[in-house]
């Protein structure tokens, strides 16, 4: 493996006593140059709990207890300082963005705390408070010096037999047919039983030998240094790092001086686009780029106002260097879909605060088979072929000028867009809805009615999208609506093995010919790796369905178990290929009757069957399911037939008013139905039991599927928590997912996801809390904006799914809607 710069600290930061003793490895480190070269050395060395997302905030937490004791255990001195650090917020929006981060912190074991401007002042007494509205405050926040942490890491590496080698450079990369490697280098070659390409902003250049094309980009990070401010020295204790997120940097003290450092706008800011082309130059290991201090004067001048001290200050340092940044800015950390027993580490806009923790997270899923808890936001299969160079570019700049943007719920963003990945139906729909990205696709979140406010409106509240969606909502119950799926991820399986396959991979029973089912595929532990929908369309071929944002999760997942047992399958990836139109509401049968003489009809066509037929003389493969939980059909047929039959059903329907919907109206009807998200009320931090997935586990089939022997263990030992549904009480916010859960003033659990029922009228959420919190009738709070609302546990769902309220009317019984 090459490996240097920021994935140099993530590798060593996984090899510990607890690991090597129990687990004897042989780690063998490639660094191309010396350690600490490309962006480490002169990193600025920020470490904060904070983060938006949920479980990244674990890695930081790992990161810095790993950090706090590393000296002791090292011998190596890591010059770690821990001040704290405040967030700035200088506008309402801003206090209600710490809001909405603090609901998020109450179930996290980090402090976090929003502490009002007096107390800012007292921990930054050189701030002027004029705009200062409130902050938000991590007491173990600080930085350390990158050089010596580094050290220390390469010392506990040694210590604990890892061997690292410099400077060996990788010249080429062989994939062997057993899965194992041969790494070339000056000095020979190295079998290896897998790699790790940790190579910083020389990631790409390892990817691309096996002809991959990792999206990344470096860009030009500065950040100034001043001569010794006599404010500052005065001082008795050191200052903690600020972020006004406002003029959008950083500052902290250095020596008794003050560090500085800007991100600056899109428009301003520069990428090494050379280095993606070109390739990062021969030699480069500790340059440095040209300064330009005219890019950021307006962050300096923000920052003057704010830091009045600094107007004095005498600049003597000015750093230009490269850190590497992934569209997004998230790093991509794990096995790479398509290459057996290729890993990465890679990405790392923040790689300090990360090394640690992502070490840690990648060893113990090499070495576990699973990861220890969630994180597909890192996910390097989150990106695929549409990933072009010229969005990762476009992208990269979004994310550095939008740093220290405002996090709304619901959050897009628009470099980059549309990318090659559109539906069928992009051009024809796209002037009359809201768009969402998701995996490189476009599709409507809601849609446009003269008298609507436009565009996307982000908010804390509600906004402009909460009348529309309801009106969609309303068409779905009511009458009929269509929506475009067509960025599920599509598999086509067959083969000799597919249905022995099949059943070792899912909790549930393979479905028969010609039937559907909902299908979970479980780590080891009996986590929920995934769900996908499995139909068999003949005898030993299946048609399998998964998420937009797991396609290549899922895919690379069910590679490598093909590989693992040797089944004589083939997996074909159909996404791009297929389209899918979804018909949904009451008169769903009527319209697409009129295109059919399939009959379609309840005893013809029952809920879970799939068919191959034709509407309007166009091929498609229709299963009665919908995740509306209203009558209705997806249909999945070949992309360019996309607009004919949308056109066709759309004819068909202008009697029963047929109209669009989008995702925001779905998922308040998949949450009314009760209908878990994966992501959400399942993952790899779940178990199936807990998220109330026992009817689609089959703990008595004969097949020995993946987890089952974990999930017996867990069923005797007994649940501690449990997935329950609550309606709340609110005013103009609604829950998303993530909340605090409020039981005698203490936090006792979280939400996973919420919305509001136009039906019910009222706010509804799906939340884990203890077992004995989870009784119908329970009363809880939730906290929305900093504020705890009356939250009930209600008997799910709100409403029955429509095969549901027909069988009660057979019987003669009076469903709910």
């Amino acid at each position: 493996m090459d490996t240097t710069d920021v994935g140099f600290r993530n590798l060593l930061g996984a090899i510990n006593k607890r690991q090597v003793g129990k687990n004897p490895i042989d780690v063998v480190l490639l660094e191309k140059s010396e350690l600490t070269a490309g962006s480490t050395w002169h990193a600025a060395g920020l470490t904060t709990y904070f983060h938006p997302g949920i479980n990244l905030k674990k890695i930081h937490a790992y990161s810095i207890k790993l950090y706090e004791k590393l000296e002791e255990e090292t011998g190596q001195s890591v010059g770690f300082h821990q001040p704290g650090s405040i967030r700035i917020a200088s506008t309402p929006t801003r206090v209600d963005e710490f809001k909405y981060q603090m609901t998020r912190a109450g179930w996290h074991p980090t402090e976090q705390y929003l502490i009002t401007p007096e107390k800012v002042q007292e921990l930054f007494p050189l701030l002027n408070m004029d705009k200062v509205l409130a902050g938000l405050y991590n007491p173990g926040d600080g930085h350390i010096d990158p050089y010596s942490l580094t050290m220390a890491l390469a010392a506990g590496a040694r210590k604990y037999g890892a061997q690292l080698n410099y400077p060996v450079q990788v010249t080429n990369l062989n994939p062997r047919s057993d899965g194992t490697w041969e790494v070339e280098t000056p000095l020979g070659i190295i079998q290896a039983k897998r790699i790790v390409n940790t190579a910083g902003f020389w990631a790409r250049d390892i990817g691309k030998m096996i002809g991959l094309q990792h999206p990344l980009i470096p860009v030009h990070h500065q950040y100034v240094v001043t001569s010794t401010v006599p404010e500052v020295k005065a001082l008795k204790t050191e200052l903690p790092v600020i972020r006004d997120l406002e003029g959008s940097y950083y500052l902290r003290q250095e020596r008794d001086g003050l560090l500085f450092g800007p991100y600056e706008s899109e428009e301003k800011m520069k990428l090494q686009e050379s280095w993606v082309t070109n390739g990062v130059p021969p030699g480069f290991g500790k340059e440095l780029f040209e300064s330009d201090l005219d890019r950021i004067m307006e962050h300096i001048e923000a920052a003057m106002e704010m830091v009045p001290v600094l107007r004095k200050a005498d600049i003597v340092n000015t750093i230009s260097g490269p850190i590497t940044y992934s569209p997004d800015i998230l790093p991509m950390v794990g096995p790479h879909q398509g290459v057996r027993n290729y890993w990465v580490a890679i990405g790392f806009g923040y790689g300090i605060i990360h090394a640690g923790g992502m070490g840690k997270y990648l060893s113990d899923w090499i070495l576990e088979g699973e990861p220890p808890f969630d994180l597909i936001e890192v996910d390097p299969n989150r990106y695929g072929k549409w990933t072009t160079t010229q969005y990762t570019a476009a992208k990269a700049r979004e994310s550095y000028g939008f740093n220290n943007i405002v996090g709304y719920p619901k959050e897009e963003r628009f470099a980059g867009r549309p990318t090659e990945r559109t539906s069928g139906l992009y051009d024809l729909l796209k002037s009359r809805c809201s768009m969402g990205f998701h995996a490189g696709w476009e599709q409507p979140h809601w849609f446009y009615k003269p008298g609507d406010e436009t565009g996307y409106k982000p908010s804390f509240r509600r906004t402009n999208w909460f009348e529309p969606v309801g009106r969609e909502y309303k068409q779905v119950m009511e009458k009929v609506g269509v929506i475009d799926l067509s960025p599920f991820g599509k598999f086509k399986v067959k083969g000799t093995d597919s249905v022995k396959l099949l059943d070792h991979l899912f909790a549930n029973v393979v479905p028969k010919v010609g039937s559907t089912n909902i299908s979970h595929m479980l780590t080891p532990r009996g986590k929920v790796y995934a769900e996908l929908t499995v139909s068999q369309l003949y005898p030993g071929e299946f048609m399998l369905v998964t998420g937009s944002g797991s396609e290549l999760h899922d895919l690379r997942w069910i590679e490598e178990q093909i590989t693992r047992g040797g089944y004589k399958v083939e997996i074909e990836n159909m996404t791009d290929e297929m389209g899918v139109l979804s018909v949904a509401g009451p008169y769903a049968r009527q319209v697409l009757q009129k295109l059919t003489n399939e009959d379609l009809s309840d005893a013809s066509f029952k809920f879970l069957q799939c068919k191959n037929l034709k509407l309007s003389n166009i091929p498609v493969t229709a299963i009665r399911i919908s995740y509306t939980g209203e009558l209705g059909w997806e249909l999945y047929h070949r992309k360019q037939d996309s607009v004919p039959l949308y056109n066709a059903i759309m004819e068909a329907g202008q009697k029963e008013g047929i109209d669009d919907f989008g995702t925001y109206a779905l998922n308040t009807l998949r949450l009314e139905k009760g209908f878990r998200a994966w992501g959400a009320e399942m993952n790899c931090d779940t178990n199936p039991l807990e998220a109330g997935l026992e009817y689609f586990v089959k703990l008595n089939k004969a097949a020995d599927f993946t987890g089952k022997q974990a999930l017996k263990q867990i069923k005797e030992k007994g649940l501690q928590r449990r997935l329950v549904y609550l309606t709340l009480d609110t005013d103009n916010v609604d829950p998303e997912g993530n909340e605090s859960v409020w039981h005698n003033g203490k936090v006792i659990g979280n939400t996973t996801s919420g919305c509001f029922s136009y039906g019910a009228q009222q706010s509804l959420a799906f939340a884990y809390v203890p077992m004995e919190l989870s009784k119908v009738g329970q009363k809880l709070e939730v906290e929305l904006l900093g504020k705890n609302y009356p939250a009930t546990i209600i008997q799910e769902p709100l409403v029955l799914t429509e095969p549901t309220r027909m069988r009660l009317q057979r019987k003669g019984e009076s469903p709910k809607m």
